[in-house]
């Protein structure tokens, strides 16, 4: 197949398949974006460097504008859309409400995103560790301190073990 031609690709994200004819270097944000409508993740700087595209893949923080969507088939891809369930806030979602860890929104999706992945992983254990971390995931508006408190509220209330 040449590769200026739509291959189809079945995406699992936030519980439901999606079908799609994308050309094979089309990242995994823009299908997301552009195909999917799901526009909670942000483009950023579009290089993996400010983490506003963070998303979960397999429960693990991902930067969505550097991965290309046909490698994440068979996938469990969570967007921000997909992290409340039921209505019903992800702790780290209502912490981040408690603390004001946000100011513009507009890292806001990617910040929640990797903390969720940071949790998941239990690989910071203080906030140096927590603040460390979460380095990948710019805030330009100086919301770091609520962020790096409502990851450390979540983390000391809730075992992700």
């Amino acid at each position: 197949m040449a590769t200026n031609e739509k291959q189809p690709v079945k995406l699992h994200i936030n519980g439901k398949d999606h079908h799609l004819e994308i050309l094979p270097w089309v990242s995994l944000l823009d299908a997301l974006r552009e195909n999917i409508q799901l526009t909670g993740t942000k483009k950023g700087c579009d290089h993996g460097q400010c983490g506003a595209c963070t998303i979960l893949v397999d429960g693990k923080r991902t930067l969505s504008c550097l991965t290309l969507a046909i490698m994440k088939e068979g996938s469990e891809i969570t967007t921000i859309e997909g992290i409340a369930v039921d209505g019903k806030l992800h702790p780290i979602q209502q912490a981040f409400i408690d603390h004001d860890a946000f100011q513009c929104g507009y890292c806001t999706p990617g910040q929640i995103c990797s903390a969720i992945g940071l949790l998941n992983e239990n690989k910071a254990h203080t906030r140096e560790e927590v603040q460390d971390l979460m380095s990948g995931n710019l805030c330009r508006c100086g919301a770091n301190r609520g962020i790096i408190n409502a990851v450390m509220e979540v983390k000391q209330s809730i075992s992700y073990e």
